[in-house]
């Protein structure tokens, strides 16, 4: 099988914050990984599928304001119409509030925040490839 995997990467806004001190929610990172595993489901199936359950989910490092994260996914074992699949979320970029509101530090080793494991399923039905 050929490896699917997908990642996007995208700044956390103010707009984000859940908590004081411009605190990430770790739910956000849930939310991206639900979008990657979108994107591989339309790759492989041509649907986007249903999001059956996480297995596991693990938040490991904060998550501010001003951060860039980078959520990658991968397709780890494919079923008649499940598909396991395995995500991390890293901090490339992290914000410098205390520096001054605009500052970042573009991060050489990136910051692992959240890895989860899931299973995703596309109907028979909705299937298209």
């Amino acid at each position: 099988m050929e490896k699917i995997t997908s990642t996007i990467r995208l700044r956390m806004s103010h707009k984000d914050a859940h908590y004081g001190g411009s605190l990430i929610d770790g739910a956000h990172m849930v939310h991206l990984f639900g979008d990657v595993a979108t994107e591989m489901l339309i790759k492989t199936d041509g649907d986007e599928g249903l999001f059956l359950r996480y297995d596991e989910v693990e938040f490991l490092a904060p998550v501010y304001a001003g951060d860039y994260i980078e959520a990658y996914g991968e397709i780890t074992k494919v079923g008649n119409t499940s598909r396991m699949m395995e995500f991390v979320a890293k901090k490339v970029i992290a914000a410098r509030a205390d520096v001054s509101p605009s500052a970042g530090d573009f991060l050489e080793e990136p910051i692992i925040v959240c890895r989860a494991k899931g299973i995703c399923v596309t109907p028979k039905e909705s299937k298209r490839k």
